[in-house]
């Protein structure tokens, strides 16, 4: 009988280190991070002006990256801009080569099942950007038409999500990139990019190309910062900087120099 309590004694005392063990390996994504010492961003780096390469100095920059490298600074570690292929993103967050995907990245149902998302931190919407002089005004006019969207993005779900608008649509073509999808409306080799317009708006006024943006937009949505599904620590704790940064006024002052104003949605 004290062989057998001694055995079950020993038993649960096991279970309770490895349930111990399990807790602090979830809950430890802060602290493994501190550990290592720098903060590794995933970005899509052509997607001005969020984030993008400077054409003088070819450096990362934007607002997001201006956000992120002041929340790395507040968690005392380094900050690295990691360049990834957007339709391998899940995968590069997974297999632990970033620590988050933080790049105008649309928050959606199906990604939410794959990820840890945080709150919204800026509203944007999904919008045709046509030539100046296509005499394309609406979705209805892309009937027969050829269009672009960038592989992997949130536009080809808008796209989806519209079945009216898609049926009409004569050909799709894929590009890496949003800046490679507009060269080739540029070009004409489509007739409209289906894209985001924090993106377009800010194109447009950079490279006074004869482009412009139809009112009816696709869809409606909101950016937020993806993290693996087992490190929501390590989430609230990036977002409890941001309202931090937010409170001190260090948000408004980035999106006014990217923006012209505060379009933060941070509460």
């Amino acid at each position: 009988m004290k062989k057998l309590a001694s055995l079950i004694l020993a038993l649960c005392l096991l279970l309770s280190i490895t349930g111990c063990k399990k807790k602090t390996n979830s809950t430890g994504a802060v602290k493994a991070l501190q550990d290592r010492g720098v903060f590794v961003l995933g970005l899509d780096d052509s997607f001005p002006p969020l984030g993008f390469r400077d054409n003088d100095t070819n450096e990362i920059t934007g607002y997001d990256i201006d956000l992120a490298k002041e929340v790395a600074k507040r968690l005392n570690v380094e900050f690295k801009a990691q360049p990834i292929s957007w339709d391998a993103k899940e995968m590069e967050l997974s297999t632990g080569k970033i620590d988050c995907i933080w790049n105008g990245f649309t928050i959606t149902e199906e990604r939410k099942n794959q990820l840890s998302f945080t709150e919204a931190y800026l509203n944007n919407e999904q919008v045709l950007v046509v030539r100046a002089d296509s005499g394309i005004k609406s979705l209805a006019d892309m009937k027969g038409k050829i269009l672009g969207i960038q592989s992997g993005s949130s536009a080809q779900e808008a796209v989806d999500d519209n079945p009216t608008f898609a049926s009409s649509i004569g050909e799709t073509i894929y590009f890496k990139d949003n800046i490679t999808a507009l060269n080739d409306l540029d070009i004409g080799g489509v007739d409209a990019v289906v894209m985001d317009s924090i993106v377009a708006n800010y194109s447009i006024a950079q490279t006074k190309k004869p482009f412009v943006v139809v009112d009816e937009a696709l869809a409606n949505e909101a950016y937020g910062i993806g993290f693996r599904k087992n490190e929501p620590e390590l989430r609230d704790k990036v977002w409890e900087v941001l309202k931090e940064m937010v409170a001190d006024g260090t948000v408004e002052k980035i999106s006014k120099k990217w923006f012209d104003k505060d379009i933060s949605v941070i509460k």
